[in-house]
C-alpha cells in the first residue's frame, strides 16, 4: 500500500549585496516573488542581507546598524511578502536588544505570522570575520518552527561548522535545515578557499541527520574601511540544496545570482530515518564528554 505524500519545495536564493538597505530588501523580494513563482513553499535568504557583511572591521559606527527585533521594518515587509504569496520566510537581521546585540533571524510563517526569532550560537573571530566585536553569543538555544509546510531547523553560518547544532535540531523534530551564510575569501590568505570544505560540512548534517538541507550565501566584491586600510572579501556563493543523504539536488556558481529550488516527500523522508536507525542507535548516556571543553570529565 502505497503510504500518504507531505511534499514540501524549497527555495535558496543568492544575490550580491550592495551597502544600501532599500535596494538589498528589494533584491530579496524580487527573488523570492521569482522562487514563488517556481513553487517554492519555503524560501531561504541570505545571512546580513540588509548591507555589506560589515565584520570585516571592528567600527563602533556600525553598530547603528542594528535595529530592535519589535517593528523592525524589514520583517514587516517580509511579514507581509510571506502573507501575499503563501511562502514561508527566515529573515536574517542585526539585532539591538537593549545593550545587547545579536545575529538574529526571524521565522515568518506563510500567513505571516512571525513564529519567533534565533540567535547564532556560535560567534567566529578571525581576519575579515570579527563578529565577536559585534555580537553577543545567542542565548535562544537550537529551536526548531513549526511552519505550514514543515518543522524547520534554521541555524546561522558560523554554526553550520557545529555538528552538534543539525543534530540538536533534528532530535527536536526539525524536518528540513537551513543555513543562511555570509562567507567568502580569508583577506590574510588569498590562497585559502574554504568553499568545498565548507559545503562538504553540511552535506555530511544532512546525511547523517537524513533530512535535506539549505544552504543560501552571498556573492561579489565587498570593500571595508578598517583601521588598518580596506578590506576586501570575495563572496563564493555556490549556495545549494542538499538532499537526505548529503546529495547534492540544486547548486548555483560562485558569480551568479540565483533561485535554486527542490521538492522533498517529507513523509518518505521520514520513513528512511526511521528505518536507517541514527536517532534509534543513538548513545546519550556515551556523549557527556561533549559537555567538556577539553574531553575530560
Amino acid at each position: 500500500m502505497e503510504g500518504r505524500r507531505r511534499e514540501v519545495v524549497v527555495s535558496s536564493l543568492q544575490f550580491a549585496c550592495s551597502d544600501d538597505i532599500s535596494s538589498n530588501v528589494a533584491s530579496a523580494e524580487r527573488l523570492v516573488r521569482e522562487a514563488h513563482a517556481k513553487g517554492a513553499n519555503i524560501v531561504l535568504i541570505q545571512e546580513l542581507f540588509e548591507g555589506y557583511y560589515f565584520c570585516q572591521a571592528q567600527r563602533e559606527d556600525y553598530f547603528q546598524r542594528a535595529k530592535p527585533y519589535k517593528d523592525h521594518p524589514t520583517i514587516a515587509r517580509m511579514q507581509t511578502l510571506a502573507k501575499e504569496l503563501g511562502v514561508v520566510i527566515p529573515v536574517s537581521f542585526f539585532e539591538e536588544a537593549n545593550t545587547a546585540h545579536y545575529n538574529s533571524i526571524a521565522i515568518i510563517d506563510a500567513d505571516g505570522t512571525d513564529l519567533g526569532i534565533y540567535r547564532k550560537s556560535h560567534i567566529p573571530d578571525g581576519p575579515g570575520y570579527q563578529e565577536k566585536f559585534y555580537f553577543n553569543p545567542g542565548d535562544t538555544g537550537f529551536k526548531v518552527f513549526q511552519t505550514k509546510f514543515a518543522k524547520i531547523g534554521v541555524a546561522i553560518c558560523w554554526d553550520q561548522w557545529f555538528p552538534e547544532a543539525a543534530r540538536a535540531m533534528v532530535l527536536q523534530g526539525a524536518e528540513v535545515l537551513f543555513y543562511p551564510t555570509a562567507i567568502g575569501s580569508e583577506p590574510q590568505d588569498q590562497g585559502l578557499d574554504s568553499r568545498d570544505h565548507w559545503r562538504r560540512v553540511m552535506q555530511g548534517h544532512a546525511g547523517a541527520n537524513v533530512v535535506p538541507l539549505v544552504a543560501s550565501n552571498r556573492i561579489g566584491k565587498e570593500t571595508i574601511e578598517t583601521e588598518h586600510g580596506p578590506s576586501q572579501i570575495t563572496f563564493y556563493g555556490n549556495s545549494f540544496i542538499a538532499g537526505p543523504t548529503g546529495e547534492i539536488v540544486a547548486e548555483a556558481d560562485d558569480k551568479t545570482e540565483a533561485v535554486l529550488v527542490a521538492k522533498f516527500d517529507l513523509e518518505k523522508i521520514k520513513s528512511k530515518r526511521q528505518s536507517w536507525g541514527v536517532f534509534r542507535d543513538r548513545r546519550p548516556d556515551l556523549y557527556k564528554v561533549l559537555l567538556t571543553m577539553d574531553g575530560n570529565l
